[in-house]
């Protein structure tokens, strides 16, 4: 285990990482940080969760002349909510240095933006087509960086962002910095590499090494008409805290979304059909706890990075074991316990292993819940709130109401009744899902990861170095 004290980091970001709660460096940290120090370009391997934004936040930082006001580092990344969450988790890390990031997105009033930006930022973090706005309006200029960092490649290749990411880049001075990071390596981001860094070096985290072993990994064989019965029997015995469910459509979450608030669960949906002030609504609800599960569709869900996620359901099974890799990274984090559970149907077997060989995880099947238990469950959940509300003794007012009840009602049929109201008794509703045929697996990503494969010069073996406490790691 190498701790943050030992790669070299200054002494103010180190105050800010101890302040955060955090000793140990994950694994893309350990070996990222101490090269990127050296000004070395770097191509990085690794998924969300596994800390890179730390691994580039922190070299960053060190590279920042605090003297100069110019924005000196960029930090492209694919979605708004990741453009945000990179751009808080830097300005934590630059807590005692004076240093400022500003994201920049879409969705965000420009003329805004446009203001911050007078503010003299160091580190800009934003999404392509923003980025293009601004360079376009001479309101963000890039002369000055020194260090430029692509976050999840893969992600924006996928969402079509290549070409504005070159263009992006060819504002840059020639002479800089660059690090990049993405989950695979297809072909189109390797030419990436080739055109715009020198002489990279190459650090790619094992695939055992993203899929968490502090994630519990089960399957459900069931057919597609027993999958919302399921669910409903899995969130009334597991009694998850926070829940993201994963579906395979957005007609599929937007059902997904009734139904459950039908049977009695708070639940919202996040889809590409939502406008950013509909998904900021539903992303401020599911952080502060207000709604207890989040369906989403997967480019939906891209960059969402929310702390007590305890469970993930794979309602629909993913398309591709990298979709599967990223659901799963959502619970499990910095130590916790989680658990990913997926729902196959028998002729979706086949797809299932071939998930589990390209992830090298292994899926454990579990037995479906029966309806008995599923009540024994929920009773057990409602008796622990009464006896909560007990405890905590704000029940004053309605003593003379149940004084008034008990002198006419049987008191264990009044407390029967009471856990009866706290089981969510609309679990009965009827629910009707449209079927979702499955779509076939994504064959180009197949062929990409294989040239991935037989270019020598994108292989190459991660430097061995102790692993990091999943425990305490940004």
């Amino acid at each position: 285990m190498t701790t943050f004290h030992e790669l070299g980091i200054s002494e103010p970001i180190q105050r800010a990482i101890t302040a955060m709660g955090f000793e140990e460096a994950s694994p893309i940290q350990e070996k990222a940080i101490p090269i990127a120090l050296t000004g070395k370009d770097i191509i990085g391997q690794a998924q969300t969760g596994t800390g890179k934004t730390a691994a580039f936040g922190i070299p960053i930082l060190q590279k920042i002349d605090t003297d100069n006001e110019s924005v000196q580092a960029i930090v492209i990344a694919p979605t708004r909510e990741l453009a945000i969450q990179v751009s808080e988790e830097i300005n934590r890390l630059a807590k005692y240095t004076g240093i400022r990031s500003l994201p920049i997105y879409g969705g965000q009033s420009i003329e805004r933006q446009i203001k911050a930006l007078k503010n003299r930022p160091q580190i800009i973090t934003g999404t392509p087509g923003r980025l293009l706005d601004h360079i376009k309006r001479k309101t963000l200029r890039l002369h000055h960086i020194s260090i430029a960092v692509l976050d999840e490649a893969d992600e924006m290749l996928d969402m079509g962002f290549l070409e504005d990411i070159e263009r992006i880049l060819k504002e840059t001075p020639k002479e800089k910095q660059t690090l990049l990071f993405s989950a695979t390596m297809p072909r189109p981001i390797q030419s990436l590499a080739e055109k715009f860094m020198n002489h990279p070096e190459i650090i790619k985290i094992q695939a055992k090494e993203v899929t968490s072993p502090t994630v519990e990994q089960v399957y459900y064989e069931v057919s597609e008409r027993q999958k919302f019965d399921v669910l409903s029997r899995l969130l009334d015995v597991e009694n998850p805290e926070l829940t993201i469910v994963f579906g395979r459509t957005k007609r599929r979450v937007d059902e997904l979304n009734d139904a459950l608030n039908k049977r009695g669960y708070m639940a919202d949906g996040l889809h590409g059909d939502l406008n950013q002030n509909q998904r900021d609504v539903v992303m401020k609800k599911f952080r502060e706890g207000s709604i207890e599960i989040l369906v989403a569709t997967d480019v939906a869900a891209r960059g969402i990075d929310v702390s007590g996620v305890t469970h993930v359901y794979n309602f629909d099974i993913p398309q591709d074991p990298d979709s599967y890799v990223h659901r799963i990274g959502r619970t499990g984090r910095a130590g916790k316990t989680g658990v990913a559970a997926t729902f196959v149907t028998p002729r979706e077997i086949g797809q299932l292993r071939t998930i589990e060989k390209a992830s090298k995880s292994k899926i454990h099947r579990k037995s479906v819940p029966t309806v008995a238990q599923a009540m024994e469950s929920k009773q057990q959940v409602a008796s622990e709130r009464i006896i909560q509300l007990v405890e905590e003794g704000h029940h004053s007012q309605f003593k003379q109401t149940a004084s008034e009840l008990l002198d006419q009602y049987d008191s264990v049929a009044l407390v029967s009744v009471a856990l009866k109201l706290l089981t969510k008794e609309q679990t009965d509703a009827a629910i009707q899902l449209t079927a979702e045929e499955p779509r076939p697996s994504k064959k180009p990503e197949r062929k990409a990861r294989r040239n991935y494969n037989e270019n020598k010069g994108f292989t190459g073996r991660s430097r061995k170095g102790k692993r990091g406490s999943s425990s305490s790691s940004l």
